[in-house]
């Protein structure tokens, strides 16, 4: 499929589920794998900058992105996670009806939900950024993300489930949120134990 067909939106909203392996394998072929930071490096702390450049540059950083993923075996990333200081997330997630969806988010804004139609959910979470580690979390079972493509055209993105929490997590990393810092105190003290006593299946960025 290409670009402008992957652009093409059903109810004002990306198709994101067409010709997935295609797409994602034609990113992984032209990028090259990053290592991962990991929670305690600061560009994981603080709130990303805005994408303000669609060229090329931004087009070698999502070739990147998703070969950094496929190499972590993640379903989602976010620029800092491999240390780069803006608003960009991919993803290669499935729903909870096991659809396959895959893309790119620049500048997301997650769209808030209306309290009477909010249904929370229960889901163990983890993250490339804290290794080995997981813990439950509730997450809302559907949301909505606005933002642009890798070209700077507007795009919504909407998932239920699994990927919904897939779009709420990256999104927070994107303002300098990871999701153990949403846990109890002992649960992040738990998660973070976990780390340390876990080797990383994939490189990470150790910290100073």
């Amino acid at each position: 499929m290409t670009q402008q067909a992957e652009e093409q939106v059903n109810d004002g909203f990306v198709v994101d589920t067409e010709d997935c392996e295609e797409r994602e394998t034609a990113h992984c072929e032209r990028g090259n794998a990053r290592p991962i930071t990991v929670v305690g490096n600061p560009v994981l702390h603080r709130e990303c900058k805005d994408v303000t450049d669609f060229g090329p540059e931004l087009a070698k950083l999502v070739d990147d992105m998703f070969a950094s993923q496929r190499a972590a075996e993640g379903v989602g990333l976010a620029a800092n996670q491999i240390g780069v200081d803006l608003k960009v997330f991919v993803y290669d997630c499935h729903d909870d009806d096991g659809v396959r969806h895959v893309g790119t988010v620049c500048n997301p804004v997650l769209v808030e939900q209306p309290a009477e139609s909010r249904v929370l959910a229960e889901g163990n979470e983890g993250c490339l950024s804290v290794p080995g580690a997981y813990a439950e979390l509730a997450r809302t079972e559907y949301a909505e993300v606005t933002g642009q493509d890798a070209e700077g055209n507007p795009i919504k993105v909407r998932g239920t489930g699994y990927f919904a929490r897939c779009l709420q997590h990256e999104t927070d990393h994107l303002y300098g949120r990871l999701y153990i810092d949403r846990l109890s105190k002992r649960d992040r003290k738990d998660a973070l134990k976990q780390m340390e006593e876990r080797t990383p299946r994939y490189e990470v960025v150790p910290n100073d």
